[in-house]
């Protein structure tokens, strides 16, 4: 698409040929790139000095704000993106929201305050509330769905912003309270009527984003990695773990990619929100992982980290083993067969959380190799898999 001063939102449709990300969404993820590597950072240092439990909270809630606006945008850019100058500066508007809440991630890790993290998230949802808005305006058919997204989405964030008023102790239950309302927003807006997302395209968009999770996984080994040789210099060990985190992310990255999506949204629309809520615990887990191989990094170059092996392993273990079952129970819905079989999955889950078990005779480099070896072999199994069945086929 080309940039005009306005093109009228009438609804894009469902089977629109090479329906491809735009590049205007391509920047707007960038905004995500930072706010995503300033919660692993803090997630990471957390674990660091050993108040990771205490850091779980807060990874959470701030993940989940994170999430929750860009799956918004996602879904309505799938459905209205007109790529026009109006739609061009409200995106603008949500982008800054993103960078507001990212600033504030460390004060809402150290002390509780959340005030930035509401006022970005504030910025993002009335950028939405607009787009909605002008949908409701401009597409006669698509009204009163539009009107209800713009109403749910205003009403929960007079609930978001009371929150800073309310003592402390009432966070955790008014944040669940705030996060179910916001998350029942499209479930009760689309009874009214479905909008005309693009299974493809939106199939695209959550592949990138994991993309993007990965990416700041690699980052965050990355300054691990550097953290380390200021401190020790090469080492052997050093150098096992940066590569058995690498070859664990590109792992990984070729398992999430076996599994087919777009066709699977397009045959079963219904099923849509289980499959896109869901990913909420892919990209946090994935998020995670990088702050637990930063750690593993700097743990296992002794580089002044006092922090034992085993808090260390499962920081890398849990995250894995999470995202490989929700690759399982994210697809199978969607699709008659997933690709990577579901016995096979939960061995690679089970030995994964055994790994560290073992870390008193292999060490924390011992269960590095182990889990990217783990993963490594469910990619090979999965491929063997469908070589055998492309072979039976073809008889």
């Amino acid at each position: 698409m080309t940039s005009a001063f306005r093109i009228p939102m009438t609804g894009r449709a469902t089977d629109e040929a090479h329906r491809v990300s735009s590049p205007l969404e391509l920047l707007f993820d960038l905004t995500f790139v930072v706010a995503i590597a300033q919660v692993a950072a803090q997630l990471a240092e957390g674990t660091l000095h050993g108040h990771l439990s205490a850091d779980i909270g807060p990874y959470l809630t701030v993940f989940f704000a994170i999430w929750w606006a860009w799956m918004n945008f996602t879904w309505f850019a799938s459905a209205y993106d007109t790529d026009d100058v109006p739609y061009r500066i409200t995106t603008l508007v949500q982008m800054g929201g993103v960078l507001v809440l990212a600033a504030g991630v460390p004060s809402a890790f150290g002390g509780g305050d959340f005030t930035a993290i509401t006022i970005g998230y504030l910025i993002m949802r009335v950028g939405l509330v607009s787009q909605w808005i002008r949908a409701g305006i401009e597409h006669p058919q698509g009204r009163v769905t539009a009107f209800r997204y713009a109403a749910g989405v205003s009403a929960v964030q007079v609930l978001w912003v009371s929150r800073l008023f309310l003592p402390p102790e009432t966070g955790l239950w008014t944040f669940l309270i705030a996060a179910a309302l916001d998350l029942s927003v499209p479930i009760w807006a689309e009874r009214t009527g479905k909008t005309s997302w693009h299974p493809h395209h939106i199939a695209e968009r959550y592949g990138l984003f994991t993309i993007i999770v990965l990416g700041e996984s690699v980052s965050a080994s990355a300054i691990g990695v550097q953290k380390a040789l200021e401190a020790n210099g090469v080492s052997v060990t050093l150098v096992v773990i940066a590569s058995a985190g690498l070859v664990l992310l590109f792992a990984l990255w070729w398992l999430y990619f076996l599994e087919p999506a777009a066709e699977g949204l397009r045959s079963r629309r219904g099923r849509s929100f289980y499959w896109g809520y869901g990913h909420y615990l892919v990209f946090a887990s994935l998020a995670a992982l990088g702050a637990g191989l930063e750690t593993a990094v700097q743990r296992g170059s002794e580089g002044g980290v006092t922090l034992s092996d085993t808090v260390v392993e499962y920081a890398v273990v849990v995250p894995v083993a999470v995202f490989l079952v929700m690759l399982y129970v994210l697809h199978r819905p969607l699709v008659d067969e997933v690709v990577v079989r579901p016995l096979k999955t939960g061995i690679a889950v089970v030995l994964l959380l055994a790994l560290p078990l073992a870390s008193p005779v292999i060490g924390l480099i011992g269960v590095a190799i182990g889990v990217a070896v783990v993963a490594s072999a469910l990619v090979a199994a999965t491929l063997v898999d469908r070589a055998v069945e492309a072979r039976a086929a073809a008889r």
